[in-house]
């Protein structure tokens, strides 16, 4: 039986843990050879190993997405080992520190846009690049957040940042629709990953924001990988522009 991207090369960026070591294992899964990035090579490499461990094929590429050369590497890494790539995931990201607009410090609020909107831009420029140098189609999905559709307070860098990313989308999404490159959003909810666990080690504050959640818990990583492969496959072929809540109901409240 053949998986929704079997025959595709796929690259995640942020897969050394968490949403995005999950969505590389479900690409992996679903029949796609699967280049995984990530600052922590330690993180990264043993992403690579649990698809291996499972029949896939993957290779790690360290990158920094805020650095453009990084990036423009990690691309050509990409097509020296798979030949071309055919979509991405660019889930890189960072919470950064809890603070009202006030109390927000400057060092804050750049290394989030560096992170969290630059590192986007950077990749999605990179890869639209390649998919118009290949003459071919191709899926783009980003990391946003539900912080990019509603109010994000005591978060007013990484809302920012996050409601700049789906506004790249649909940017990006009409420019190059036409070309057949498909570009789209997610935006989870709150996810149980090791970001969430350092941003909110105040058991109450998890218990608060659980509490939002209509669904009444957390969702899991493999709930977004799933959503962003299906986006990246063929079934999505009608779908572009789209910031996709994988929330439990919350931005529907």
């Amino acid at each position: 039986m053949t998986g929704i991207l079997t025959n595709k090369v796929g690259m995640i960026t942020g897969a050394g843990s968490g949403i995005g070591r999950a969505t590389a294992k479900i690409f992996a899964a679903e029949g796609a050879r699967v280049v995984v990035s990530d600052v922590d090579e330690a993180g990264g490499h043993e992403t690579v190993s649990l698809i291996k461990a499972a029949g896939g094929d993957a290779v790690f590429v360290r990158c920094d997405v805020s650095k453009s050369a990084e990036v423009e590497a990690l691309i050509k890494a990409c097509v020296n080992h798979y030949g071309r790539l055919d979509c991405a995931f660019n889930n890189a990201g960072i919470s950064g520190r809890m603070a009202n607009t006030v109390m927000c410090t400057e060092e804050n609020f750049d290394r989030n846009i560096a992170v969290n909107l630059k590192g986007v831009w950077l990749c999605m420029k990179a890869e639209i690049q390649q998919f118009l140098d290949q003459d071919s189609p191709g899926a783009i999905v980003s990391t946003a957040s539900i912080a990019g559709l509603v109010a994000a307070a005591m978060a007013p860098a990484y809302g920012a940042a996050k409601h700049g990313v789906n506004g790249l989308t649909k940017s990006a999404a009409i420019e190059f629709a036409k070309k057949k490159i498909r570009v789209n959003s997610v935006c989870p909810g709150l996810i149980e990953t090791p970001m969430v666990a350092r941003a909110g080690s105040d058991s109450k504050l998890i218990a608060s924001m659980v509490a939002a959640e209509p669904i009444g818990r957390m969702g899991q990583p493999h709930e977004i990988g799933h959503a962003v492969a299906w986006l990246c496959s063929d079934q999505a072929s009608f779908v572009t522009g789209h910031c996709m809540p994988v929330d439990g109901g919350y931005v529907a409240q």
